[in-house]
């Protein structure tokens, strides 16, 4: 009698919920698999840039390197459309939306008005270099050789800004989001061609 008590469905489901939860809680791909399945069914939408008046703020100087030294400067950009999005490995949302980025590279990559820069907050070029060809992103990485300003990065990762073609700041989301969605698409495509 007690044995079947104990197996019974609403225990066996509450165990299930909890084992679930407390791999959502330490795992980082767990927790990023859930999120890109609510990403799938329209949660974590961007939002979408505004338009920027004459007075909005540049975006502040940042120095970039790639994998193999070479470095440049936000600044030389300009005349660009620039797609950052500040990241880390160990970052649950960073990876969840990581898939919805990649989809918007490939849409846009060979399009010379846009820049797509994946930058790892943690500096570790070599450790998120074997995270993106692990999962097969064919996102550009780099990593900051200065400071990142506050008006770019604050707190939180992930962070995604689009900077437009004069240098000012377009757009600055905190927090994962849906970039390869349809509505967004449509809208950077607009927005690049201005």
């Amino acid at each position: 009698m007690n044995l079947r008590r104990l197996f019974s469905l609403s225990n066996i489901t509450t165990g299930i919920m909890t084992l679930f939860l407390v791999l959502v809680l330490v795992n980082p791909s767990v927790k990023a698999g859930v999120m890109q399945g609510l990403m799938k069914v329209g949660l974590f939408q961007p939002g979408v840039p505004a338009e920027v008046d004459a007075e909005s703020a540049m975006a502040p100087d940042v120095t970039f390197s790639d994998g193999e030294g070479k470095t440049f400067t936000l600044s030389s950009l300009r005349g660009k459309v620039v797609f950052i999005n500040f990241w880390a490995t160990w970052c649950p949302p960073c990876r969840a939306e990581m898939p919805s980025i990649n989809t918007l590279y490939e849409k846009f990559k060979d399009d010379k008005n846009v820049v797509f820069l994946t930058v790892d907050t943690d500096g570790d070029y070599k450790k998120a270099s074997s995270f993106l060809k692990k999962h097969k992103y064919s996102l550009p990485l780099y990593v900051a050789e200065t400071q990142i300003p506050r008006e770019l990065l604050d707190h939180s990762i992930p962070t995604t800004v689009i900077i437009n073609k004069k240098g000012q700041i377009a757009h600055r989301q905190e927090g994962a989001a849906d970039y390869g969605n349809k509505r967004f698409i449509d809208y950077f495509d607009k927005f690049i061609r201005k």
